[in-house]
C-alpha cells in the first residue's frame, strides 16, 4: 500500500528578522491537505529513490542517507514517488516526501526531529501532518487539535519559485516583525486554533508576510488572488513562498463550483485540515 505524503498548506505565514544564521524566526499555522504524493517502498539490491520529474538531489534520498547514517539497518529500499504535489510552488512536497521515508525508520533511529531540522525547514512538520503552531526557523511543531474539515482551491500557476529567493526580496523590501509581536502572534494563534476551529472563523489573523516579495517576483499571483476572489473565495493566500494562490471554502462543494467558474488548468480542489 502507498505511503501518503500531504501537501502542507500554510493558513498564515509571520515573519520575524533574519537571524545571524541567515535564517529567519517564523510564526506559522501549517496544516496538511489530502493532496499527497504517493510512496511506494520495496526492498531492493541497493538504496535508490525514483522520483520523475524532479531534478537534482530529492529530499527524499537526504532523507535515507541521514538515516543509514545513524546506523539504519533496515535492507536496501527502493523508494518511488508518484508526484502529485506540484513542484516548488510552497506546498512543501519535497519536504513530506522526506518526512514520509524518516517516518519509516520510526521507533528504530532516535530523534527524527532533529534528523527532520537538518534536512529542511518543513520536514520537522511533516513527521505527523497535522495541523500545528510552527516556531523557529521550522523546527519548533506544537501540535493543535484537528480543525472542522473545510476545503481549499489550489492555483499553483507554473510553479518554480525559489524560496530563497523570495526571502531575499523579503529582506529587499524590509519586511518582518519583531520577536515580541511574533509571541503574541502565537498566543492568538493558540487561542482561536486551539478549539478545532475551520480557519474560516478566524481570518483575521490569516496573512502571509511573504506575500509582497512574493508578488513583486511574479507579478502574476496577483492575478490568481483576484480570480479566487472574483469565483467567491471567503479568504485567499499564498501558501508558503508561493507561487500557489488558495481559497479557503466551507466544503468541498463551495471549491469546486469556484473551479468551474474559474475554468483553469492549474486548478486543484481538495480538502484540507487533515492528513490523508
Amino acid at each position: 500500500m502507498p505511503i501518503h505524503a500531504p501537501a502542507k498548506l500554510n493558513l498564515c505565514l509571520y515573519l520575524g528578522p533574519p537571524r545571524d544564521d541567515g535564517l529567519h524566526e517564523l510564526c506559522s499555522l501549517f496544516e496538511p491537505a489530502a493532496l499527497a504524493d504517493l510512496i511506494e517502498v520495496r526492498e531492493s539490491e541497493r538504496d535508490e529513490v525514483i522520483c520523475p520529474g524532479v531534478e537534482g538531489t530529492n529530499l527524499a534520498a537526504r532523507a535515507l542517507a541521514a538515516l543509514r547514517e545513524r546506523g539504519w539497518e533496515r535492507p536496501p529500499l527502493r523508494i518511488e514517488i508518484e508526484k502529485r504535489i506540484p513542484v516548488a510552488a510552497g506546498l512543501g512536497g519535497g519536504s513530506a516526501d522526506a518526512a514520509a521515508v524518516l517516518r519509516s525508520a520510526a521507533g528504530d533511529v532516535a530523534d527524527l526531529p532533529r534528523i527532520a531540522a537538518e534536512i529542511g525547514a518543513d520536514v520537522p512538520s511533516q513527521l505527523d501532518p497535522s495541523l500545528a503552531l510552527v516556531r523557529g526557523f521550522g523546527e519548533k511543531v506544537e501540535p493543535l487539535p484537528d480543525p472542522v474539515e473545510h476545503a481549499v482551491l489550489l492555483l499553483p500557476g507554473a510553479g518554480g519559485l525559489s524560496t530563497a529567493a523570495v526571502f531575499a526580496e523579503a529582506d529587499r523590501l524590509g519586511l518582518g516583525r519583531g520577536a515580541t509581536e511574533l509571541d503574541d502572534l502565537a498566543d492568538q494563534l493558540r487561542a482561536v486554533a486551539g478549539g478545532g476551529a475551520s480557519p474560516l472563523a478566524y481570518t483575521e489573523l490569516l496573512v502571509n508576510d511573504l506575500e509582497p516579495a512574493a508578488r513583486s517576483l511574479r507579478p502574476e499571483i496577483d492575478t490568481a488572488l483576484e480570480a479566487l476572489q472574483a469565483a467567491g473565495a471567503p479568504q485567499t493566500l499564498l501558501t508558503g513562498s508561493g507561487p500557489t494562490a488558495f481559497g479557503l471554502f466551507e466544503n468541498l462543494a463551495a471549491a469546486r463550483a469556484a473551479a468551474a467558474e474559474l475554468d483553469r488548468d492549474d486548478a486543484i480542489v481538495c480538502a484540507a485540515g487533515r492528513a490523508p
